[in-house]
Order: C-alpha cells, then structure tokens, then sequence
C-alpha cells in the first residue's frame, strides 16, 4: 500500500516521477487535440500520421551519423519524424485532391507505403550500424522509462499550446469542425486554421513517440474524446473532459506500468484509456448503453401500458380478467416477463389495482388515462 501511495502521490523515485509527470501531460495534450481531429473525421488521418513518421526516424539517423553527428539524439530523431509525418498527411491530401480514391483508400496506401520505407530502414541500420542504433526500435513501441526532465518539459510546453491554442481558436476550430462550408462562404480562412489543427495534431504525434510508440499514440488521440464525447455534447466541456481523460490514462497507466515494472508503461496506457472509454459507453447518464436500454425499456412499458389501458377502454371494460391479460399479450406479442413488467409498471403508477376475481382493475387515473390515450 505504501509502495502505491508514493507512486501515486510522485514520492516513487526520480525516474518514475518523470514519467508520470511526462505520460500525464502528454495524455492531456492528445485529449484535448484529439476532439477536433474526431470532430474533423480524421482519426485515420493520425493513424497515418503516427505511421508516416517512423522513414523520417530512419533518415534522420542516417543523416546524422553521415555527418558525424550525435545520431540518436532526440531532437534530430524528432525533427525527422515531424518532416515525413508531415509529408505523408501531405500525400493523402495531394491523392485526394488528383484522384477519384475515398480518404480511407488514399490513408491506407500512404500508411503502409511509410510504415514500410521505415521498417526497411530500421532494417539497413540495424544491419550496418548495429552498435548505434540500440534504441531505435523503442519508437515504435514506446518506452516511457527513458523520459528526462527536458522531454516533461516538452510534454508540458505541449500541452499548454494545446491548451493555449483551445482557448484562444475554439470558435474558429468549431466553426470549421462544424460546417467548414459555411466558414469558406463566411470569409474565414479555412485552410489556415485547419493548418493549424493538423500542426497540434503533428506536435502530439510526435511528441508522444518516445512514450507510447507510434503505433499506440494515436490511441491516446481518438480514445478519450470519443469517451468524452458519451458525456457531454457541448464542445467546450467535450474538450474539457478529453483532456482529463487524457490525463487520468496517462497518469494511471504509467502509475500501473512503475507498480509493475515488466509492464509497458505505452500499452498500459492505452489500456487505461481503453477502461475508462467502456466505463463511459456503459455508464454515461445520457449516452451510456446502460441509461438507453433503461430509457428504451420505459419507452417499451409505457407504449405496452397505453395499449393494455386502452384495449379496456375499447372494450368498456374497468376489470381485466387473467384470461383476457393473455390474450391481449401474445396479439401484441409480449413475453411473459415483459408482460408482468408491464403489469408491475401500472401498479407502481397507480393506474391498476388487484381485483377480487383473479384479475386486475383499472383506477380512477388508469381509467382516464386510457380515454385520452384512445382519443
């Protein structure tokens, strides 16, 4: 217990401080990012995104050490992976634009194209230059326990530019999220503030490489608002709520990963972000799978009620014998568990009440209600 509290409350060591220090705000930053990616229908843009970045990893160490420079030093690595995910965005909107193929078809063919160039690469470096390219292959999956304070600062200034961006765009970024149609007519500079969209969206990506990986990092940009998105339809708490998101997966997953060391820290992330988004679908008041069979289950006893009060009705009746109860329910098709709790449905809203002769009896306010349900 003592071992969780200090890793809860970052009292864990150094190291794992900085990690859940850095997977939290790099969380906050995807979540909030990722609702306009999600509002924009682009969550397979980031996959190919995420993909596209690893060839510039490749070329980016095959540079450096043709110049004798550091070859695995993070900002160059980086700054590889920025230039060929911005290309492979590029790509798709260059064969979307000069051909007849859907997005989805054109972000496949980029994806697997990149994702390939970059396996090759890692393939010729690591048979010509194996005792420097020790590491490489962390981008790909992640490892979150090689995070310095200089990478949390960079989560941080990250996250505030998300933040930052948020508050002072949201309209604009709605606005094209919404109905961009609308905003070209307006006047709006539509591409630019989708230019700077898909930018926050290329510094997350690549941001949260050496953490999760580029194959799990864009988890960390569709999950949480699309688990936001069950609680909410206003967008500045959709965005507020992605965020926390966000945050909680990375601080409870790179929490989880250091209580158990041999656990990846990106895929228990992902994991986390995963639980929270099926405790959402299930239990999200308005928009939980939960609260619409609830709300679809009353809907059906209410209709069957109506039916049943105004059968009587009809039938000028203020008694319903058993006989008559099943009679009514196999015409209108009602199990015998749905028919009792319909039955129980009316008993609690005082429109029956048992009758003497094996039956039930319509109320004063069971009676009413079938006449106006009948007119």
């Amino acid at each position: 217990m003592a071992q969780i509290i200090d890793t809860l409350t970052f009292q864990a060591g150094h190291n794992t401080t900085m990690v859940i220090s850095g997977t939290t705000l790099l969380g906050l930053a995807a979540g909030i990012i990722g609702v306009f990616a999600l509002l924009r229908k682009r969550s397979l843009m980031t996959d190919a995104l995420s993909h596209a970045t690893l060839p510039g990893i490749a070329l980016a160490f095959l540079f450096a050490a043709s110049f004798g420079l550091n070859a695995k030093s993070l900002p160059v690595l980086l700054a590889g992976a920025t230039i060929t995910g911005v290309l492979g965005v590029l790509c798709i909107q260059g064969i979307l634009r000069f051909s007849r193929l859907r997005e989805d078809a054109a972000i496949g063919i980029v994806l697997s194209v990149f994702f390939g160039a970059g396996i090759v690469g890692m393939s010729y470096i690591q048979a010509n230059a194996a005792s420097r390219s020790g590491g490489l292959n962390h981008f790909i999956y992640g490892q979150a326990a090689t995070m310095q304070p200089p990478d949390v600062i960079l989560m941080g200034i990250i996250a505030g530019l998300a933040m930052l961006a948020t508050l002072l765009f949201l309209k604009e970024f709605s606005l094209v999220c919404f109905n961009d149609a609308f905003a070209k007519v307006d006047g709006w500079p539509v591409s630019v503030i989708d230019l700077v969209m898909m930018a926050l969206v290329v510094l997350v990506t690549v941001a949260g490489l050496q953490a999760v990986g580029l194959i799990l990092v864009v988890a960390l940009l569709i999950i949480p608002p699309v688990a936001a998105r069950f609680w909410t339809e206003r967008l500045w708490l959709l965005v507020l709520i992605a965020g926390l998101i966000g945050a909680a997966s990375g601080y409870l997953g790179s929490s989880v990963s250091a209580l158990f060391p041999r656990k990846p820290a990106g895929a228990v992330i992902v994991l986390t972000a995963g639980a929270i988004f099926a405790i959402s679908m299930l239990l999200a008041p308005a928009r939980g799978v939960i609260a619409i069979i609830i709300r679809r289950t009353n809907l059906r006893l209410k209709v069957g009620g109506d039916h049943l009060l105004e059968h009587a009705h009809e039938l000028h009746q203020t008694t319903i014998s058993r006989d008559e109860l099943r009679r009514v329910a196999k015409l209108r098709g009602w199990t015998p568990p749905f028919r009792f709790m319909i039955m129980l449905s009316l008993r609690i809203e005082g429109m029956l009440k048992s009758a003497a002769q094996r039956g039930v009896e319509l109320t004063d306010a069971g009676i009413e209600r079938g006449a106006r349900v009948s007119r």
